[in-house]
């Protein structure tokens, strides 16, 4: 068959596999809908919590809709808190261990991409042989048809059949093509594409959770360093009791059992005080760890409850955008593509396979020659495989790769439900905890004027010590409780802020990103029909 010919009959081949390829087999994905009235809550959540006239206790407004900033932790004016979750983003080994992820999930994709397109390798091989003398010229192996005269090349005197040397050249072009007559490649390059966009949302959740963790930490650090504040207070005030019991049980005015009960209570205030300090030192060790620091290094930033504002506006996004806003649900869904893709695969994998392959190169003794007349050579193969048996392996397969979309269906399922859960959550921690500072507040205010009471009428002598000390130590329960609740309602709103998304589509390139996007924007991947 000639060139022409064997180009003619590739043709008919090559048009019938980009016909046959048009379609991909298994099922097509469809983007799951939010669930049909989701919500928050049963009954509707007040729009505003409680307020307190305090720091920390302003009342918090929910905007319903407002779309909520990628740089939420700016909210609180805290310049030391802002500097922190930047250095956490530059200098925290978790974001380029998530980009390194991302860059090498994309680079699958890009290297499933190349199946699509025929492969073209070279190849050149060079042969010396030695042939037996007592062969003739149409019995020696490897050399017929390529210029080479045996009996020629043989000496003419004797010995005539001595052994025979010469070199061997081949030079060759193959080209190979697999059409994707059933979609294997699409499906399998459709299932890498969701995985790489389920690193991508991996990746904006790495961002949310660390500058969500460093939050925690400051708000921490700052609800610890008010609470060694009030503790030490405590102490100070019962020293000085102390002094005065020991100078009047001196002078005859007051009873030992009086100093003892005192000295009980200072050891008391002092026993607080140890395990507030290593709380503050280790949560300094975490801050360090998230801003990519080690223990041994300083870390500038100091954080006080005083120094925080609590932000009065919640933006609330509308229960129906939730889970394109949610990085956990984006990464369920991503997967739950690349399984529905899986199937897709394991299904073509039980269907004909097609190929074809094409070589032409040249063969001689001399370099100069594989060209030459007699040297070229070419073929064509056009090949399909069916799988007849294989022990059941496909079938299991199948049906296993249809089990794994199952399981990640229920996955995404769960995920949603535990996003709307995490959502509902802060919110009413929000609304309980502000109405647990105003308690927690009046409390206080009425713990001090019952020790102030109790103070003068023991000075008076209407009540004895015993009865100043336990007005005194429900007063310093009242405080520590009250800068509890306080930090509290910073912490619900930073959890909020985590459990509404992040605001990650907000991300610009100032921290990191190269160009912002949207909760409806995903990464380009294979199209499934």
């Amino acid at each position: 068959m000639s060139q022409r010919r064997a180009r003619a009959a590739t043709i008919p081949v090559l048009a019938a596999a980009a016909l046959l390829g048009a379609c991909a087999v298994g099922p097509a994905f469809h983007k799951p809908e939010a669930p049909a009235h989701a919500g928050y809550s049963v009954e509707p959540l007040p729009q505003k919590g409680a307020a307190t006239p305090a720091q920390g206790g302003e009342a918090q407004e929910l905007i319903t809709g407002s779309d909520l900033p990628f740089q939420w932790w700016e909210l609180f004016h805290s310049p030391e808190l802002n500097s922190l979750i930047q250095r956490a983003f530059e200098a925290n080994p978790s974001i380029r261990s998530a980009q390194a992820t991302l860059r090498q999930a994309e680079e699958q994709v890009y290297a499933q991409r190349g199946y699509f397109f025929p492969t073209l390798d070279a190849g050149y091989q060079f042969e010396r042989q030695q042939l037996a003398g007592n062969l003739s010229g149409s019995s020696a192996p490897g050399v017929q048809g390529n210029g080479v005269d045996i009996q020629a090349l043989q000496s003419p005197t004797p010995p005539y059949n001595k052994p025979l040397w010469y070199n061997f050249h081949t030079a060759q072009l193959t080209v190979g093509y697999v059409p994707d007559v059933f979609g294997s490649n699409r499906r399998q390059l459709e299932s890498l594409a969701a995985q790489a966009e389920a690193q991508r949302f991996n990746l904006e959740a790495t961002y949310i959770t660390l500058a969500t963790n460093v939050a925690a930490a400051a708000i921490q650090e700052a609800s610890v360093r008010a609470q060694l504040a009030a503790v030490q207070d405590i102490i100070d005030a019962n020293e000085k009791s102390l002094r005065i019991l020991r100078a009047q049980l001196t002078a005859g005015y007051a009873m030992g059992i009086d100093v003892a009960a005192q000295e009980a209570a200072l050891a008391q205030a002092k026993a607080l005080l140890p395990p507030l300090q290593k709380q503050l030192e280790q949560t300094r060790d975490l801050l360090r760890a998230l801003a990519g620091q080690l223990p041994s290094e300083e870390l500038p930033q100091t954080f006080r409850l005083d120094a925080l504002t609590l932000p009065r506006e919640i933006p609330l996004s509308v229960p129906a955008r939730l889970i394109e806003q949610r990085p956990d649900v984006r990464v369920a869904q991503a997967q739950l593509h690349s399984a529905n893709a899986q199937v897709g695969v394991a299904v073509a994998a039980m269907l004909p396979q097609f190929n074809i392959t094409g070589t032409a190169g040249g063969t001689a003794t001399a370099f100069k020659d594989m060209f030459a007349s007699g040297g070229p050579f070419w073929s064509a193969v056009g090949g399909v495989s069916a799988p007849l048996f294989h022990g059941g392996t496909l079938l299991h397969q199948k049906r296993a790769a249809e089990q794994a979309l199952k399981e990640a269906a229920s996955q995404y399922q769960l995920t949603v439900i535990t996003a709307y859960q995490n959502v509902a959550d802060s919110l009413h921690a929000a609304l309980s905890d502000a109405a647990a500072f105003q308690a927690d507040w009046d409390a206080e205010q009425a713990a001090k004027v019952t020790f102030d009471l109790t103070q003068k009428q023991m000075q008076l002598g209407y009540v004895n010590y015993l009865s100043l000390l336990s007005a005194e130590a429900a007063y310093q329960q009242a405080v520590l409780s009250r800068v509890q609740a306080q930090a509290a309602r910073y912490g619900d709103t930073v959890a909020l802020f985590q459990a509404l998304g992040g605001g990650w589509w907000n991300r610009g390139s100032e921290v990191g990103r190269d160009h912002a996007t949207t909760p409806d924007q995903a990464p380009a991947r294979a199209t499934t029909d």
